[in-house]
């Protein structure tokens, strides 16, 4: 018989297998830690759903699968008086006020970033003032003025009419992005006679999506989660109450049917999810490009 000779490895085979042990071990701990995180932030998730689909007396136990799936639930929440009132005034305070936020912010900031002009400095200073301005500090003058003088409290138009006029960290965002715009382009198309609104619209509008995007999503969001405004000027009309508020008010008088609130929870909590989920790169996209030049 043929005896087999084992040969010794070398330096370089040695190190070469250490390197693969290391890079094994690096890949299993990052993907460990991705995969803590992951679950750290999806099981409040998961047990919001599950506690959803149980019935009144589980959901009050320590029984974290449901014994039977009650999706009859969501029924009944979408049925309670007002759920539905209180989306259609949801949806048209997030889309009304995301639309005039953004083309009220976008000439704004194309003219801090783009133009020259004496006081521009001054004027980005009081962008960033506005934007480390509370709102419950102008909230009693303000309120005062919308209930006394336009006597438009009871509705949603005080918060929608503002935005009308800009948004300060919107305004910021997007300055910030158009510092980022060769000032080449905008020149060419001042040479080739466009207008400043035209340049706007024309050739610095389809280079700043992404951050038009991010912009948007930042309101939607704001407008979406809002409690505190519709608290102020539409609390004494239901029929102007917002998702938000109204989850509030839903959540008092069901508070021992946790499956009911944990199910008008998730309704309120779905469409911010899908619209993320599907906008997610544009968002990140224009949340990274905002930061590049200041």
């Amino acid at each position: 018989m043929t005896a087999t000779v084992s040969l010794p490895l070398t330096h370089r085979d040695a190190a070469v297998r250490v390197a693969r042990r290391r890079a094994a071990l690096h890949w299993v701990a990052v993907h460990s830690l991705a995969i803590a995180a992951a679950l750290f932030f999806v099981l409040p998730f998961v047990f919001v759903f599950l506690t959803s689909v149980m019935t009144d007396r589980q959901a009050i136990t320590s029984d974290l699968w449901p014994h039977s799936w009650q999706w009859g639930n969501f029924v009944k929440v979408w049925q309670t008086d007002g759920f539905l009132s209180w989306w259609r005034n949801t949806l048209l305070y997030a889309g009304l006020g995301t639309v005039l936020t953004v083309v009220s912010s976008l000439p704004v900031a194309y003219a801090l970033a783009k133009f020259r002009f004496r006081g521009r400095n001054l004027a980005l200073m009081a962008v960033i003032s506005m934007m480390m301005l509370p709102p419950q500090v102008i909230i009693i003058p303000m309120y005062l003025f919308w209930a006394k003088q336009l006597h438009l409290t009871g509705s949603l138009w005080p918060l929608i009419i503002p935005m009308a006029f800009g948004d300060a960290f919107s305004i910021f965002l997007l300055r910030q992005f158009l510092l980022t715009v060769p000032k080449e382009y905008v020149e060419a198309a001042r040479i080739d006679g466009c207008g400043e609104f035209r340049t706007l619209l024309k050739v610095v509008v389809p280079m700043t999506r992404p951050a038009i995007a991010a912009v948007a999503l930042f309101q939607f969001f704001y407008c979406w989660n809002d409690y505190f405004g519709p608290q102020i000027y539409a609390s004494d009309n239901q029929d102007a109450w917002t998702l938000s508020y109204g989850l509030a008010s839903f959540k008092a008088s069901h508070h021992t049917n946790w499956n009911l609130t944990m199910a008008a929870t998730l309704l309120v909590m779905a469409p911010v999810i899908v619209l993320f989920f599907f906008a997610q790169k544009a968002f990140i996209e224009g949340v990274t490009l905002t930061g590049v030049k200041g």
